[in-house]
């Protein structure tokens, strides 16, 4: 195994550099991670990180419960313990795969359930062989209750992805992707238009977001085009699962690597680049209000695997870099595979008797939730032997500032790194640490994750426990991840 130290010192200004230490012999060249705590940038939205959920589970169940319930306490305290301060409602049973309609009754329970857990709602609309008057007194009915608990509504869910012929002939897991995907943006905009003038007429004040197509920065630039300065379009909304298909990946051990390599990020960039620059121009926000890694319902022992935590941590980390307004990661027991409901791969957690399995995902979510609280800190890496290391952090509103370090290195030729912390920094001697791990440090792991020593229990609670960074050194083994904070 080819092992690297780093060594992390911090001056007066507090600048970070981290050097490889060159006294091992297999050290190779140095990585140097430098952090501008001085010229701080944006801070991290606090409705970043969201979760996306099916309009099917706003239906009570056999027994007559609701999942989204103010009494719903497990799911309450898991919310909080992931950092979840937005709720999308859509998916494919929101449009085109419509199961039934919630009802008001559906809707407040919904509601109520978001007042308690604290989360706004981006709530999608039926676009697909809908009804704009029956479109327009659902929102009303929700803005003269909920308003201040909206962010917005969408029109539609992946509309790209529509079908062209009177039935549907595509097989129900080959309806995503450019060589599936035959309906035209005109078609959408003239229908797009109708049903929002119907909801504006009802609803003055209603804020909208779209086009919430699946990786398709086109269709983006277009409705900007057409409908980003009037018909209260307040935000840009894109879809993202980088890896594409998850029953195309040829073997679990490939698409855990796409997922913690530059394939995946070089999906991100493409994405950002064709259709940010221009929503930036004209003053508009923009939200990934749909993403995960792999779609109809993720890729076996790869979505569902511990690497897909370190995925999830490094992913919300680089679009909170970018500017995005957050993303929300879609999730639940089921979700729309194609035309169907499957078992999700890709879940951030699943429903048990007494509570909730919190799965890898989540992990990342929490991960997140601990270290993101503040401004970002310009980041920059020189790293020559192309260590597949991610360094992101923020300087919080009390000026203490907290890293987090992923280590993505995975694989039988992972290399350690083990980061010594320098004391003649301020914050450092009184700094604490909390690590992101899982059982012998295996990507491929399923179970036994966890965060601060301890997992998440059923109840949603996390009782991990903050550790003193103990000395000169801290290790960020391969598959794995750390947050130190370090005082002011």
């Amino acid at each position: 195994m080819k092992t690297q130290r780093f060594l992390l010192a911090v001056a007066a200004s507090l600048s970070l550099s981290i050097w490889a230490d060159t006294t091992t012999p297999a050290a190779g060249s140095p990585v140097t991670i430098t952090l501008e705590a001085q010229h701080p940038g944006a801070a991290v939205p606090a409705e970043f990180s969201g979760l996306s959920f099916e309009t099917s589970l706003l239906l009570p169940n056999e027994n007559g419960v609701h999942y989204f319930r103010p009494d719903n306490q497990p799911l309450i305290t898991l919310f909080h313990t992931l950092g979840i301060r937005s709720l999308r409602i859509g998916g494919n049973t929101g449009d085109r795969d419509w199961k039934r309609s919630p009802g008001n009754a559906d809707i407040d329970s919904l509601f109520a359930f978001a007042g308690a857990a604290q989360v706004k709602v981006i709530y999608c609309l039926r676009l697909h062989n809908g009804n704009p008057q029956e479109d327009a007194a659902t929102a009303k009915y929700i803005m003269d209750r909920y308003a201040a608990q909206v962010t917005g509504f969408s029109i539609g869910q992946e509309p790209s992805a529509y079908p062209v012929a009177a039935v549907d002939d595509r097989p129900a897991t080959e309806r995503m992707g450019a060589a599936h995907e035959k309906y035209q943006y005109s078609a959408y905009a003239t229908d797009w238009k109708r049903f929002a003038e119907a909801i504006i007429a009802a609803v003055p004040d209603v804020k909208f977001c779209g086009p919430g197509v699946h990786n398709n920065a086109d269709w983006a630039r277009k409705f900007m085009a057409d409908f980003g300065h009037d018909h209260h379009v307040a935000i840009i909304t894109e879809h993202l699962y980088a890896g594409g298909a998850g029953g195309k990946v040829p073997s679990p051990e490939i698409g855990r690597d796409r997922m913690l390599g530059d394939d995946f990020v070089r999906a991100y960039q493409k994405l950002y680049d064709g259709f940010v620059p221009l929503a930036v121009s004209n003053g508009l926000p923009y939200r990934l209000e749909e993403v995960n890694n792999y779609f109809n319902g993720g890729a076996t022992n790869v979505s569902n695997t511990f690497a897909s935590a370190l995925w999830g941590l490094d992913y919300l980390w680089w679009w909170a870099e970018h500017g995005a307004a957050g993303l929300n990661f879609h999730t639940g027991d089921r979700v729309a595979a194609g035309s169907v409901l499957r078992p999700s791969k890709y879940t951030a957690f699943y429903s048990t008797t007494n509570g909730f399995d919190v799965r890898p995902l989540g992990y990342g979510l929490a991960a997140f939730a601990l270290g993101s609280h503040g401004r970002l800190i310009p980041v920059t890496t020189d790293n020559p032997d192309r260590l597949n290391l991610s360094a992101y952090a923020v300087i919080g509103d009390d000026q203490s500032v907290w890293l987090t370090i992923i280590n993505k290195e995975h694989g039988p030729a992972v290399r350690d790194a083990t980061i010594s912390l320098g004391q003649n920094g301020p914050g450092f001697a009184s700094g604490q640490i909390i690590s992101l791990t899982a059982p012998n440090n295996d990507v491929a792991a399923t179970t036994g994750e966890t965060l601060g020593e301890v997992g998440i229990q059923n109840d949603g609670r996390w009782e991990g426990k903050w550790a003193p960074v103990g000395g000169s050194a801290v290790d960020v083994p391969p598959g794995s991840a750390v947050i130190v904070r370090m005082p002011k």
